[in-house]
């Protein structure tokens, strides 16, 4: 008999990753049926869920009864929240994640699989308390270990399609690019294929829930310097690429609102390791125990050329 997978983001990187590699790995597409959660099932991306045979579902997270619609018959629920921003961002997220856990349990699901990250204020001593996005997901993360239902956590990394678009070199004019950036050169990040590797990750749980039961995932292919990060972009495309350390003043010029959550994610990733002192550990063992190879950063370019002219 199949279990119903709930997947909530499934028009996004995290959610369709899932849902692709379900449907192409042989042992999971025969003992799990999708339901894919959406808020706009006519989007062209939802449609393509359909063809698919993906069952497509509208729920709103500030909305109860979507929320309980949407998860009626689950078996395992992969839960997601997206940041916000404002004085009260931190706040309206949590109450989102809380309100899927919930609803999970209402509806009697077995196991939910929630994407988290680490909590920046407790891992930085209260260093950096703007990283609002982190630390909601990690607040979540801990509710749901409260909660009578089974769980594991997939804590994915800095995503390597952000260089195409925010993290983009930008050209110099003088046939050079440079990726300029307030933290050390020597700064690590550990970087995730996130269309490509969520499903291979998430898969794993799903293939061994007994196994993985209570584990996270810091999900990433290995860690990069931005030195590194800036020559591997340099022998893909060809064209000559740098890294360059910039005053926080002057990273700080043209962010957008949230530019400070920004500066400090980013200052708190050079100062205490993106998932802390053991990251390059917790990161070895996710990339081992994914289910399949995870994409280097290399054929992740080579599949995906930057957007450099």
């Amino acid at each position: 008999m199949t279990k119903l997978l709930v997947v909530f983001g499934a028009t996004g990187q995290q959610g369709g990753s899932i849902i692709s590699y379900v449907l192409n790995d042989a042992d999971l597409s025969s003992q799990y049926k999708i339901r894919a959660i959406t808020r706009d099932p006519s989007s062209s991306s939802a449609q393509a869920l359909k063809e698919m045979d993906v069952d497509v579902v509208k729920a709103d997270l500030n909305d109860e009864l979507t929320l309980n619609v949407a998860m009626n018959g689950a078996h395992t629920v992969f839960a997601m929240t997206t940041p916000t921003f404002g004085c009260d961002a931190k706040v309206r997220e949590v109450i989102q994640g809380k309100a899927i856990a919930d609803a999970a349990v209402a509806q009697r699901a077995q196991y939910i699989i929630f994407s988290t990250l680490p909590h920046v204020g407790k891992v930085s001593n209260g260093k950096y308390t703007k990283v609002t996005g982190f630390d909601a997901k990690a607040e979540i993360h801990e509710y749901i270990t409260t909660l009578p239902i089974r769980s594991a956590f997939f804590a994915p990394g800095s995503f390597m399609q952000n260089f195409q678009q925010i993290m983009a070199p930008r050209p110099t004019g003088s046939g050079v690019y440079v990726i300029a950036r307030h933290v050390s050169p020597h700064t690590q990040l550990p970087l995730i294929d996130t269309v490509g590797d969520t499903g291979k990750y998430v898969g794993a749980i799903l293939a061994e829930p007994d196994k993985y039961e209570g584990k996270v995932f810091c999900a990433a292919t290995a860690l990069y310097s931005m030195e590194e990060i800036a020559q591997t972009i340099y022998k893909a495309s060809g064209k000559k690429v740098t890294y360059e350390q910039i005053s926080e003043d002057k990273f700080r010029e043209g962010l957008p609102s949230w530019g400070d959550m920004l500066i400090e994610m980013m200052l708190y990733q050079q100062d205490f390791g993106y998932y802390g002192p053991q990251t390059k550990e917790l990161v070895a063992w996710a990339a081992e125990n994914a289910r399949g190879k995870v994409t280097t950063f290399e054929e992740y370019l080579t599949k995906n050329p930057l957007p450099m002219h």
